[in-house]
């Protein structure tokens, strides 16, 4: 895959992972309707929910979002999470080409918790994704409430 190396791409994922900076999520787009070359196409600091409207349905994407949630009382946890978005109108070929092909996109947003693999828009619904979150996580200090 071409374009993962691109230095916009890596400072985005940089400064998701960064404590220091607000921005918690990246979204990466291929750059034409052929071919494996991906683009940045999009940051935020609005969380999953503002990714999500970033969603093309017409296309597939690779989101990486930083999810915080509070443990308990006393302490929040830190998790991210790996979104890939197969919109229900992406062409059969980008479809296939896909599972292969986030192998490469795995490689450079290697550190994530989970995966989530999304082709509607309610497959992203923050609250079970941080039940999942806490599951990947091990230790639940919320009495299996998720």
């Amino acid at each position: 895959m071409s374009g993962l190396d691109a230095p916009e791409i890596l400072a985005a994922y940089d400064a998701v992972r960064s404590d220091k900076d607000s921005t918690n999520w990246l979204l990466l787009s291929y750059a034409g309707a052929v071919g494996d070359k991906l683009k940045l196409a999009g940051t935020g600091t609005g969380g999953l929910t503002e990714m999500a409207t970033q969603l093309d349905s017409s296309q597939a994407q690779y989101g990486y979002v930083r999810v915080e949630y509070a443990n308990d009382t006393e302490s929040t946890r830190v998790k991210f999470a790996l979104v890939i978005w197969i919109g229900e109108s992406t062409k059969v070929m980008r479809k296939a080409r896909v599972s292969f092909e986030s192998a490469a996109v795995k490689k450079v947003l290697s550190h994530h918790s989970i995966q989530v693999d999304a082709t509607d828009k309610g497959d992203l619904n923050e609250k079970e994704i941080v039940a999942r979150l806490r599951r990947a996580g091990g230790a639940d200090y919320n009495g299996g409430r998720g």
